[in-house]
This record gives C-alpha cells, sequence and structure tokens, in this order.
C-alpha cells in the first residue's frame, strides 16, 4: 500500500523541495497551495522526477479557516474512499506581513502560523491515526526568540512589528507542537517540529526593513539586516531537510515531540514552548479562533 504524505504551500520554496523530498523517498505527495498555475507545475516537477508516484495538487487558500476546513474533508473522504493510508501530515505553511492585516476580524499572521496548521492537524487526527503509524511535521523558527510569550490574546499589548508576530504565532505552533506530542503518546501518530533555518524564499521578500522590527532593533539596523541576510542566505533544498527527516528518517520511528533543527539532527526547544502555562494559553485561544465543531465557540478575545 502507498506511502501518502500532503505538504501544505508546497508549490514553491522550501515546501516544494520537501515534496521533492517525499516523493523520493517514496511517498505519494499531495502539494496543497492557492495558486492552480504553480500547483501543476509542481506537481509536473515532481512526477517528472517520480513518474511511478504522480504528485497530487489541492487547492486551497490557507488563510481561510474555511478553506482550511474544506480541505480537510477533501483530504479524509480522498483517504476513506481510497483506503489509502495517511502517512505524513507537513504544515509548512508560513507567512509574514509587514503591516497589520486581519482575516475575518483576526489577526493575519497568528491565523496563517498557527491557526490554520493547528486546524489543519486536529480535522486530520482521526485519519492519521486510522494510518498510524504517522508523522505530523510543523515547520518552526528561530524567529521564537524574539516572541511576546503573552497569550492572554491573540495580539499582545504595544505595536505592531511584522517579524515579532510571525515569531510569535510561530511559538504558539511550536507549545502546541510540543503538547500535542504528549496528547498523542501512545496512538502511533508522532510529532515533530521542524526548523529549517534560513533560505532565500519568497516568504523572505520585504523583511528586510526596518519597519518589521521593534524600535529598540531599529537602533541596531545595520546588525540586525546583516544577521538576516545570513539567515536567509541558504538554499531551499538545504532549508527542506529538517522536514524531509522529520517526516521520514526510520531513527525517528517511536519517537514524538522532538525539535528537529538546520542540521537535521534533534536539537532543545525554546524554553518558553514547553511551558505548560503558555501551551494552555493557546490551546484556549485555538480552541475559540479555530473551533473544530462548525457553529463551535468564537470570539474577539
Amino acid at each position: 500500500m502507498s506511502r501518502t504524505a500532503v505538504i501544505t504551500a508546497g508549490t514553491g520554496g522550501i515546501g516544494l523541495e520537501t515534496a521533492l523530498g517525499l516523493a523520493q523517498a517514496g511517498y505519494v505527495v499531495t502539494v496543497v497551495g492557492r495558486d492552480a498555475g504553480r500547483g501543476a507545475r509542481a506537481v509536473e516537477r515532481i512526477t517528472a522526477a517520480h513518474p511511478a508516484r504522480p504528485a497530487r495538487f489541492l487547492t486551497a487558500d490557507l488563510a481561510s479557516l474555511d478553506q482550511v476546513r474544506e480541505l480537510a474533508e477533501t483530504i479524509a473522504a480522498g483517504h476513506a474512499t481510497s483506503g489509502e493510508p495517511l502517512t505524513v501530515l507537513v504544515n509548512n505553511v508560513g507567512a509574514m506581513f509587514a503591516e497589520r492585516q486581519q482575516v475575518d476580524g483576526v489577526e493575519a499572521s497568528f491565523v496563517v502560523n498557527h491557526l490554520s496548521p493547528y486546524l489543519l492537524t486536529e480535522l486530520l487526527l482521526p485519519t492519521l491515526t486510522a494510518g498510524a503509524p504517522s508523522r505530523i511535521v510543523n515547520v518552526t523558527s528561530g524567529a521564537v526568540g524574539v516572541a511576546k510569550r503573552v497569550f492572554d490574546a491573540v495580539e499582545p499589548p504595544g505595536g505592531y512589528y511584522g517579524f515579532h508576530r510571525y515569531g510569535r504565532a510561530k511559538l504558539a505552533n511550536l507549545a502546541y507542537t510540543l503538547d500535542l506530542a504528549k496528547r498523542l503518546d501512545g496512538t502511533g501518530v508522532s510529532v515533530f517540529a521542524a526548523d529549517p533555518g534560513g533560505a532565500a524564499t519568497r516568504m523572505t521578500d520585504g523583511t528586510l526593513v526596518p519597519r518589521t522590527v521593534s524600535p529598540a532593533l531599529r537602533l541596531l539596523w545595520p546588525l540586525v539586516r546583516r544577521r538576516f541576510e545570513r539567515s536567509t542566505a541558504g538554499t531551499a533544498s538545504a532549508a527542506a531537510r529538517s522536514s524531509v527527516t522529520a517526516a521520514t528518517d526510520p531513527a525517528l520511528s517511536g519517537r514524538t515531540g522532538l525539535v528537529i533543527g538546520p542540521r537535521a539532527h534533534p536539537v532543545a526547544p525554546p524554553r518558553a514552548a514547553t511551558d505548560p502555562r503558555i501551551a494552555a494559553a493557546v490551546r484556549r485561544l485555538s480552541e475559540i479562533h479555530a473551533p473544530t465543531a462548525v457553529g463551535g465557540p468564537h470570539d474577539a478575545a
């Protein structure tokens, strides 16, 4: 029976390189993206390299939680019909916004970087459990180190600085990832975070501007800019190694709750991501703003 993998934001950059790596490892891959043209080109490239395992494409705007729900229904129904297990889910989606934006009344960075992968994962847990042994891989970022660690509400107090909001949303998702690993221990579903390090991708475009960081860091802008440039100088293929390793490495069989670092080896998670108080606060916000049941609780906390 085929081993299958779903990769969100898999039509370009790190996501596409992850899809290529999984296809090379013997998986039938489905890439998810919002652009059908990019999706067709990605499928063509993956399939050309591995014609025995044709790739698939599903359209979804992962900034829309309604479309995330529809995507989950499509994936679950497809596996129920085919009988193929869902072996791997890679939540690769990520976005940074230079200016504050909202999606359905919720700050966009929190939606895309945390609520979207959270909701897709939760909705696909029955399918992943049925296909066990299976793996969930959530892509994290070194930007969690500049994150505010208060999760009383979706948006923290203070001004909007895109890089810091991105890091905070990624911290929320990392705390969720490690908490989920504990929750699923013994089910046959392993949960990992993958830190790609840095790469020059479409997402990094526009990040090298002072307004994306706090005023304190702007005072050190030449140093900050050089660090940004170094951290985004790698290739997408190198950055995908951590996700591919987390998804496929036999040495990780039976293990869970690990962060796979840029060198494709386990690394210690940031302390904040292991704080049970942060995990509980993130879980509360997630359940409020991305309820898994239609018509579930929702407010503007």
